[in-house]
């Protein structure tokens, strides 16, 4: 067995253990972490079907996102819906046989690549462009954008430029996911795709990226509007505060 292969075995193996925990860490916080007040955002639902109907419209279509701004909503839809596709797509290094599902949406997946590199491109360009979000935008947030980017155009380069064994990365994958190791291929593109996908893994739980878990704790989203009719108890209490001395 190649030392290539060893090193990515190794590496995703961290990665997803790395995110896994991660993810269990941080969904816990936001789980027992207390909401003293009743601040959901108005016009806000006044029953539990409508904060569940308010909570798929905010996670399927960016309900509040589109009210606010709708370049930025489109840039940001685009990039959303072409990932989900672009992921379901992948299912297929990771299950045999394929689903029948998964081998129907081929196709879309190949096109939603180049509309998630597009929604990246706009979501970008907004940071350099519009003065007040230019102001507000760290280096973090470049990097980040700049990892989607050429994670992006590498899996792009895989599929239209330089091809590579797509069946040995299959039995790559299998054999992670059956500790059985396969030797992955040496593609030059290969590897700094799936070295990027490593890292990306690697900070996702750390990093802004995690708002996709986040917003479903988002207090001004998931609250019902019922101040007067019942009155709210913090979900959590804080730890007592030990005396000096």
């Amino acid at each position: 067995m190649s030392l290539l292969t060893i090193a990515f075995t190794l590496l995703f193996y961290f990665a997803t253990a790395t995110i896994v925990a991660g993810l269990v860490y941080r969904i816990r916080l936001y789980a027992v972490t207390p909401t003293p007040l009743r601040i959901p955002t108005t016009p806000a639902p006044i029953t539990t079907q409508g904060v569940v109907r308010r909570m798929f419209f905010e996670v399927t279509l960016f309900n509040s996102l589109f009210k606010s701004n709708k370049w930025i909503w489109l840039f940001g839809w685009v990039f959303h819906a072409a990932l989900l596709f672009v992921l379901l797509r992948h299912l297929r290094y990771f299950t045999d046989p394929v689903w029948s599902w998964v081998a129907l949406i081929q196709p879309i997946g190949s096109y939603a690549a180049f509309a998630m590199v597009a929604g990246l491109a706009g979501l970008w360009a907004r940071r350099f462009l519009v003065d007040r979000v230019r102001y507000i935008s760290s280096l973090s947030d470049h990097l980040m954008l700049a990892l989607l980017v050429a994670i992006g155009l590498t899996g792009l380069g895989m599929k239209y430029v330089a091809h590579t064994d797509i069946v040995a990365v299959k039995a790559f994958f299998l054999g992670l996911m059956y500790f059985d190791w396969q030797p992955m291929p040496s593609d030059l593109l290969l590897c700094l795709h799936l070295l990027l996908v490593a890292l990306l893994m690697i900070i996702f739980p750390f990093s802004k990226l995690l708002h996709a878990p986040g917003v479903f704790f988002s207090p001004t989203r998931n609250q019902i509007d019922n101040p007067r009719e019942k009155r709210h108890v913090p979900t959590r209490k804080s730890a007592p505060v030990k005396q000096a001395g």
